[in-house]
């Protein structure tokens, strides 16, 4: 990995792409997102400040466990601008994130752990797939996997006049 002497306070982008490891066109991308900033020299060529270097890390690590580029952004919009995000910083910010993130892995263990319960056609229409329908929401009233909601109905499944009505999906088995 490249090092950049302390005196260097501004990187090009082919500096920040050699030092963080993201592709220059993954920079320019977070820079439209907002997730990084840069300034222009009289040449337009754009210059980082050097907490470029940690941010871009943050981005990239919050992405690796699949939070959303814009939940990625709203967190370092917490941080005072042109300041490198400290270990406290991503604590306090990974934190707001643990709760989604073990639900994620819950879902990701039912799935792991039921997939070969699929039947082969792909519609999933088990009595009751914890795939599509992890809590058996419908499971009491219908057969089949899911179930399909039509807007603009004046009755609904139960009979209860509501303005929407479950029914299953065309061709299911």
């Amino acid at each position: 990995m490249p090092q950049i002497p302390e005196t260097i306070h501004e990187l090009s982008v082919g500096q920040l792409s050699a030092r963080s490891g993201a592709a220059v066109s993954a920079l320019h991308f977070y820079e439209s997102k907002g997730l990084i900033s840069s300034r222009r020299t009289s040449g337009n060529q754009r210059r980082y400040q050097r907490d470029a270097l940690r941010r871009v890390a943050f981005v990239r690590a919050a992405q690796r466990v699949g939070i959303p580029l814009a939940v990625i952004r709203e967190a370092l919009a917490e941080l005072p601008e042109e300041r490198t995000p400290t270990r406290a910083d991503w604590a306090r910010l990974s934190e707001a994130w643990r709760s989604e993130l073990d639900e994620r892995i819950t879902q990701l263990s039912r799935l792991r752990d039921h997939l070969t319960d699929c039947i082969g056609c792909g519609c999933l229409s088990l009595e009751t797939c914890v795939l599509s329908n992890p809590d058996d929401v419908f499971g009491e009233r219908h057969s089949g996997s899911r179930l399909m909601v039509e807007r603009g109905s004046n009755r609904t499944a139960d009979g209860s006049g509501g303005r929407t009505q479950e029914r299953k999906p065309e061709g299911c088995c």
